[in-house]
């Protein structure tokens, strides 16, 4: 039998099969509100087979988005279309997760397709940013200003506020986004976090936020509702963030109330030098499973369902993250399941051109 199409129980929920839809950003946000195209690119991969579908990263302020084209869920009006979006994935037998974040320094920024450059506090379309240090992403970018407490209590207030509308919106699952160098990541890592307070220096203390965010989103979640952490498992540079740190930390979610890491790389150094190549994150995936005894998520290259299936087999990992296939195609879970021989059911309206 097909791992991949085999139910996995988290908490209180099972999901049908071990595909997740990633979240990716669309860019395509008004003031943080959902559109028809959030509606109909989630919807489509909920139809197409997928278990898990994570809307991509949704923003807990306006000033924690990476671009202006980023959703939002920092006010009560934007959970109306999420609640639309959230009905529609569950009616075709998917479940819905959604990733709460903050860009940190990394925020105000161009779309991807206009070039992704810093667009500076100054100029039209732009926003201060903020960070664990006044060190900025990459030369020739503005600095970001350092959080002083009452800016870090705000962090934690707005997590707050926004897992409490997650919960209205009708998700099923929350992923704490705390990688690829947003905002979580530049504490924790000794590359952006600088500080000589509580939240700096010591590797407690620079994790001292996730940590605390966390238990406030496990504190307002649904109770066993499953709650995810996206990981940068190394920063891919000497003296950065490594494997290593990633295992401690990941015991103390577990203790904090997480129920799996979502395991990525990279992010927080505009030098670093990544080894790409098809499933060259899930080594990580496998090794904070193991010494953590957490759920994993494995993610990067990973573009055939015969490739997910010996993650699986081999125990790497619990649930199996597709990104840019997903892009490439939305029906991806059903083709997968032909290929590997496994009986899923598909959307009646499809039937006829099962065979």
């Amino acid at each position: 039998m097909s791992k991949l199409f085999s139910p996995l129980t988290i908490g209180n929920l099972t999901l049908k099969n071990r595909i997740v839809v990633s979240p990716m950003c669309m860019y395509s946000a008004v003031d943080g509100f959902a559109a028809e195209w959030h509606l109909v690119h989630l919807g489509s991969r909920a139809v197409g087979g997928a278990g898990l579908i994570i809307q991509e990263a949704t923003a807990i302020s306006p000033e924690g988005r990476i671009s202006d084209g980023d959703l939002g869920i920092w006010k009560e009006e934007h959970i109306e279309k999420l609640k639309q979006i959230t009905s529609f994935i569950k009616s075709q037998g998917a479940s819905v997760g959604i990733q709460l974040a903050h860009a940190g320094r990394k925020a105000s920024t161009e779309v991807p397709w206009k070039g992704g450059a810093q667009i500076k506090p100054a100029e039209p379309r732009g926003w201060q940013t903020v960070s664990a240090s006044a060190i900025p992403f990459k030369e020739g970018q503005s600095s970001p200003i350092a959080l002083d407490s009452a800016g870090i209590e705000k962090i934690k207030d707005d997590f707050r506020a926004a897992t409490k509308r997650a919960l209205r919106a009708g998700y099923d699952v929350i992923e704490i986004h705390a990688a690829h160098g947003y905002l979580l990541h530049q504490f924790c890592s000794p590359l952006s976090n600088q500080r000589t307070d509580e939240y700096g220096g010591s590797f407690e203390n620079r994790v001292r936020l996730l940590m605390e965010v966390t238990q406030i989103v496990r504190s307002e979640w649904k109770e066993k509702a499953p709650l995810f952490v996206r990981l940068s498992a190394t920063e891919w540079v000497d003296n950065g963030w490594s494997v290593s740190d990633s295992v401690v930390l990941a015991k103390r979610l577990k203790d904090a109330g997480a129920d799996l890491i979502d395991t990525s790389s990279g992010g927080n150094s505009a030098t670093a030098k990544i080894p790409v190549a098809p499933g060259y994150q899930v080594d990580f995936a496998s090794e904070i499973k193991k010494e953590s005894t957490l759920l994993t998520g494995a993610v990067g290259l990973i573009t055939t369902g015969q490739q997910a299936e010996e993650i699986l087999q081999k125990e790497q990992a619990d649930l199996v993250f597709f990104a840019r296939e997903m892009l490439r195609d939305p029906y991806f879970p059903l083709h997968a399941a032909k290929d590997l021989g496994a009986d899923v059911q598909w959307p009646v309206q499809y039937v006829r051109a099962k065979n």
